[in-house]
C-alpha cells in the first residue's frame, strides 16, 4: 500500500491478495531450495567426487557460490512471504473494527464522509416539562481518545433539570452515537497507518544488493533481515505458540502445521520454537542454527565481560556446528539468559533407542570451558555408546544457572532448574519414535543435586529409566528409592580423591572448612572418628544406607599431596583419564547395568 491509508481502503482491502502474493513469493522460495540442493547434490557432489584438475576446482567454485545464492532467495523470499501474511493477519482487526462502525452508522441512519467525519440527523426530545423540541442535527470529527462505549442504542437520554429554563438548547441523541462511530473509525485507520508503514519498511528492507555474491556481509543482512520481519510479524505468528501447553500438546501443534508454516516458523520465529520441548530435533537444530547467528550480531552490540564471555562460546560453538562430525550435532537450544543456556546432543534423540542428558553443575555457564570440556562429556559419551549401540544419543543439558562457586552452593539454583530439566526430558520423550526407548538422566557435580530434585518431583523424571550420579554432594535424599526409578537403576560414580563427593554435612561444616576447605573435611572426620554418611546436601549417594549401585571409578590424583586440586571431579567422563568410568557410563546409557564393573560402598 502506498498513500495516506483511508477509510475507504481499509474498508475495500482483500487481504486474502496478501496472502495469495504471500503463496506466490513461497513458491519461489521453494524453487530456490530446490534448485540449491540439484546443484549441491547432482553438480558440484559429482564433480568432486569424480574429477580432480584445476577447472574442476574453479567449476566446484562457482556452483557453492550459485548454491549460496539459491539459499538467500529461498531465505529473503520466505521472508516476503511471512511479512506479506502477518500484514493480512494484522490488518484484519483494524479492518473488522471499521466495517462494524460502517454497519452501525448505516443502521443509525448517520452518514460517513469521505474525511472520516459521521453526520446526524435532527431528532425530537422532550424536556422536563413534556414539551417537544427539536434537537438540530451535526457533525462529529473522530479523534484520538479512547472510544467511548456507545450509549444503548434507542436508549433516552436524561436530560438535565435545567431543561425547561429559557434559553435551554435540548440535546440529540445522536451525537454521542455519531462521535462514538467517528472516533472508532478514526482508531482503526490510526491503527491501520502503523501497521502499513511498519510492514513497508521491513519490505523495502527485504531488496538484494546489484550483482549478487553472498558474502559474510551478505548473511548478516540475512540475520538482520530475519530479526526485522521477526519483530514485524513476529506478533503473529507467537499468538498461535502454545507456550502455555505440555510437550505433548506442543507436539500435537507442531504436528498439525503444514510444511509451509513450519518453515515460516522456522526461519522468521527461530528463537520462538528453537528451545520449545514437543518440538522434533531436527527443527530445532534448524531453528537455533538460524538463530545462532541473530544471537551472536545482538551481543556484538553489546558491551561488558560477560557478554563477550557468551559471544566467545557461542562463536566456538557455531563453528563446531560447521564441522562434520561422527556422532552428529544436534543444537536443541541456545540463549544468552542468566548465565547462558546452551542444550547440544550428540546423536539424534529423536531416532535413538537410547537418550542420555547430562546436567553439569557448579561452576558450569556458557563459556570457552562449557564448549571445549563439559560438550566434550557428552561428547566422550556419545563414543563410548556407539561402541556398544549405534542407536544412542547423548545430551547436555545446560537449560538452568548453576552456582558458581561454593560459597553460594544452596538448594535454589537445582529447585528452579528442576521443573526446566523435567520439561525438556517430557518433550524428547513425546518426539522419539521408538515404542519405548531407553533413557538416562545423568548429574554430575551440583547437577546430581538438580537431577535428583527433578526426580523427586510429582511423577519423577519424564521417561527415564536409569538414574546416574556423578560426583555428587548429595541430592537432598536419603535413600535411592526416593529418585523415582528404583534403588537398582539409580547408579553413582564417586571418586575417593574427589573432594566434592566430601563436602561436609551441615553440622560438620564449621570442622572441615577449620581444616582447610574440602580437603580437610576426610582427614577431620578420620581425626576426631566421625564416621559420618551425610553431604551437604543428603545422604552420600556413594552410602551403603543410600542404596544405590556404586560402580568403580579411577581415584583420580589427591588434592594436596598431588596437587591435584578438582582433578579427580573432572574425569569421569573422560576415556582417557578415567577409562573405567566412562566404560560404566556407557553401560548403563545403552541398558546393560549387569556389565558394570562394582565397587563397594562407602
Amino acid at each position: 500500500m502506498t498513500g495516506t491509508l483511508t477509510w475507504q481502503q481499509l474498508r475495500d482491502i482483500r487481504t486474502s491478495e496478501l496472502t495469495e502474493a504471500g503463496d506466490a513469493w513461497h513458491e519461489v522460495s521453494g524453487r530456490s531450495a530446490s534448485d540449491g540442493g540439484r546443484v549441491g547434490r547432482a553438480m558440484t557432489a559429482k564433480i568432486t567426487e569424480t574429477q580432480e584438475s584445476d577447472a574442476a576446482t574453479a567449476a566446484v567454485h562457482r556452483l557453492r557460490r550459485l548454491s549460496r545464492n539459491f539459499q538467500y532467495l529461498q531465505t529473503e523470499c520466505g521472508l516476503v512471504r511471512t511479512a506479506l501474511n502477518g500484514l493480512a493477519g494484522d490488518l484484519a482487526a483494524p479492518q473488522g473494527q471499521v466495517k462494524r462502525a460502517l454497519a452501525d452508522a448505516v443502521a443509525l441512519n448517520f452518514t460517513v464522509h469521505e474525511d472520516g467525519s459521521v453526520s446526524y440527523p435532527a431528532a425530537q426530545v422532550e424536556d422536563l416539562t413534556g414539551a417537544k423540541q427539536e434537537a438540530p442535527g451535526g457533525t462529529a470529527r473522530g479523534s484520538s481518545r479512547l472510544p467511548l462505549e456507545p450509549p444503548a442504542f434507542g436508549a433516552p437520554d436524561r436530560l438535565s433539570p435545567h431543561a425547561a429554563h429559557p434559553g435551554f438548547r435540548p440535546v440529540n441523541p445522536n451525537a454521542a452515537k455519531a462521535q462514538d462511530v467517528a472516533d472508532r473509525i478514526a482508531l482503526a485507520v490510526r491503527s491501520a497507518r502503523e501497521i502499513d508503514a511498519r510492514y513497508t519498511r521491513t519490505l523495502n528492507g527485504l531488496r538484494a544488493e546489484k550483482g549478487l555474491d553472498v558474502t559474510a556481509a551478505t548473511l548478516r543482512d540475512v540475520a538482520r533481515d530475519t530479526a526485522d520481519v521477526r519483530s514485524t510479524a513476529g506478533k503473529h505468528l507467537a499468538q498461535a505458540i502454545p507456550q502455555d501447553k505440555s510437550p505433548a500438546e506442543r507436539r500435537k501443534w507442531w504436528d498439525g502445521l503444514t510444511d509451509e508454516q513450519r518453515q515460516e516458523y522456522l526461519k522468521v520465529a527461530p528463537d520462538l520454537v528453537g528451545g520449545l520441548d514437543g518440538i522434533p530435533a531436527v527443527a530445532r537444530d534448524q531453528a537455533n542454527r538460524t538463530y545462532l547467528p541473530v544471537l551472536i550480531d545482538e551481543l556484538e552490540r553489546r558491551s561488558g565481560d560477560d557478554v563477550k564471555t557468551k559471544l566467545d562460546a557461542l562463536r566456538m560453538i557455531q563453528g563446531k556446528l560447521n564441522e562434520s562430525g561422527n556422532p552428529p550435532m544436534f543444537l536443541l537450544g541456545i540463549g544468552d539468559e542468566g548465565n547462558g543456556r546452551a542444550i547440544v546432543s550428540y546423536g539424534n534423540p529423536d531416532t535413538s533407542r537410547h537418550v542420555a542428558a547430562y546436567v553439569p553443575g557448579l561452576g558450569t555457564k556458557l563459556d570457552g570451558d562449557f564448549v571445549d570440556d563439559t560438550m566434550k562429556r557428552a561428547e566422550d559419551t556419545a563414543i563410548g555408546t556407539r561402541r556398544m549401540d549405534r542407536s544412542t544419543a547423548s545430551i547436555v543439558w545446560l537449560g538452568y544457572d548453576a552456582p558458581q562457586n561454593l560459597d553460594v552452593m544452596s538448594k535454589g539454583d537445582a529447585q528452579r532448574g528442576a521443573p526446566a530439566y523435567n520439561e525438556f526430558m517430557a518433550g524428547i520423550s513425546v518426539t522419539n519414535e521408538n515404542a519405548d526407548p531407553h533413557m538416562t538422566a545423568i548429574g554430575h557435580s551440583y547437577g546430581s543435586l538438580t537431577v535428583g530434585t527433578a526426580a523427586k518431583q510429582s511423577g519423577g523424571i519424564p521417561g527415564v529409566d536409569d538414574v546416574i550420579l556423578l560426583g555428587s554432594p548429595g541430592v537432598d535424599a536419603q535413600k535411592a528409592t526416593e529418585l523415582g526409578v528404583g534403588k537398582d537403576h539409580v547408579f553413582v560414580g564417586a571418586a575417593d580423591n574427589d573432594p566434592v563427593t566430601h563436602l561436609p554435612s551441615k553440622g560438620e561444616a564449621a570442622l572441615g572448612w577449620a581444616l582447610g576447605g574440602p580437603a580437610g573435611v576426610r582427614a577431620g572426620r578420620d581425626l576426631f572418628d566421625v564416621g559420618n554418611d551425610d553431604l551437604y546436601f543428603g545422604k552420600d549417594p556413594a552410602s551403603e544406607a543410600f542404596g544405590a549401585q556404586r560402580f568403580e571409578v579411577d581415584d583420580g590424583p589427591r588434592m594436596v599431596l598431588e596437587a591435584g586440586l578438582f582433578s579427580a571431579h573432572s574425569q569421569y567422563f573422560d576415556p582417557v583419564k578415567d577409562r573405567e568410568s566412562a566404560a560404566n557410563i556407557a553401560r548403563v546409557v545403552v541398558g546393560r547395568p549387569e556389565e558394570i564393573v562394582r565397587e563397594n560402598h562407602r
